[in-house]
């Protein structure tokens, strides 16, 4: 049973996705920390100094009563909220991390494209032997 798992552990394709879910997680990360860290202040600023991620509806109070300034002080409050904020966020973390793995993948496709081509355009001797092969059936029709 070990050996089986071993095997199956140690193929190619599942090294591959692990390591693919594990730099997908860092990156996204990163992105999270993008939208959150760098864009949501300046835009937060454009719009009247708001945080997106204390935009938020209260859906039942809490105690001490409303107003909340914050989406924390309304959840230790024990209120119930629809985070919308916290919502437009996941949103813009999602469309700039699509954005960037389209560039990226895209980038690198063009790339595997073109290494194809050159590898394509060489001739071995094998080849120039089957080229030559097929002029001279060509001729003899």
């Amino acid at each position: 049973m070990f050996e089986g798992f071993k095997k199956f552990i140690l193929k190619g394709n599942v090294v591959d996705m692990s390591t693919g879910i594990m730099i997908g997680a860092a990156f996204t990360t990163l992105v999270k920390s993008l939208v959150t860290d760098i864009m949501s202040p300046p835009l937060g600023l454009i719009i009247d100094n708001i945080d997106f991620s204390d935009l938020f509806i209260t859906l039942r109070n809490g105690v001490p009563l409303p107003p909340y300034k914050s989406l924390v002080m309304a959840q230790n409050a024990g209120a119930i909220t629809l985070n919308y904020g916290l919502f437009l966020n996941a949103l813009m973390t999602f469309f700039i991390t699509g954005f960037v793995l389209y560039f990226v993948i895209h980038k690198l496709m063009a790339l595997h494209k073109r290494e194809e081509f050159k590898i394509s355009r060489k001739k071995g001797p094998e080849e120039k032997v089957l080229l030559e092969i097929r002029d001279l059936l060509a001729k003899e029709k």
